[in-house]
């Protein structure tokens, strides 16, 4: 047995397909590589895979992660290698390395995300920064959205680690954030926006980095 982690990136031309549509892509492109991917036991097996942290649909990631179990050791680059020859367009891995088989899930080292996130809007700079200071001045900020199964009500405050301006050109600027990302909750960027007073969803989030505890 060996266990791989993986680090891949997701781009535009995948950005609205499902995390279940995801995970099938996988299973197909391991199967055509010849992956030897253990599946667990019983009356339905299935493929021993977990990623880090799902990406919502329509957010494109850069440095995201997946955990696979083999049935017997492989070359990582080779596996690389052969993965990568079966995935489509927008799709690519980028590292493969071996983790110890005991390494706890992925799911449970993650701590926060960082994204970049492009808003269109007229307000300036200046303004834009007094906003974000303002946000993060405070102690608690009440909020809520909307799910299938109601109105969810929480403090949004304590889902954000930081947030930053990158740039503003005319009529777009780019926000940084660092948000919560763990057992305990997610923070989600089009929240955030919402928050600081952009009426317009952010016309492109993009993840660029996971934070796993141990790397702290």
């Amino acid at each position: 047995m060996q266990k791989l982690r993986v680090k891949f990136r997701r781009g535009a031309e995948l950005k609205y397909i499902s995390h279940l549509d995801l995970m099938r892509l996988w299973v197909r492109a391991f199967r055509r590589a010849r992956a030897p991917v253990m599946y667990s036991e019983g009356f339905s097996p299935h493929p021993k895979i977990s990623i880090a942290a799902p990406l919502s649909v329509g957010v494109t990631g850069e440095s995201e992660f997946m955990d696979i179990t083999l049935t017997k050791p492989v070359s990582p680059h080779g596996f690389l290698s052969s993965v990568n020859r079966q995935l489509p367009p927008g799709i690519q891995l980028l590292e493969t390395f071996v983790i110890p088989p005991t390494t706890p899930s992925l799911q449970s080292q993650v701590s926060s995300a960082e994204y970049q996130v492009e808003i269109i809007t007229e307000k300036a700079k200046e303004a834009i920064e007094n906003d974000i200071q303002k946000m993060l001045s405070m102690e608690h900020l009440e909020w809520h959205h909307e799910r299938d199964t109601g109105r969810r009500n929480y403090d949004l405050r304590r889902l954000i680690e930081d947030i930053w301006v990158i740039g503003c050109n005319t009529g777009v600027c780019t926000l940084g954030m660092e948000l919560r990302c763990d057992e305990s909750g997610s923070g989600r960027p089009e929240q955030v926006a919402a928050a600081l007073g952009f009426t317009e969803r952010p016309q492109s989030i993009h993840r660029t980095k996971l934070v796993l505890g141990a790397n702290r």
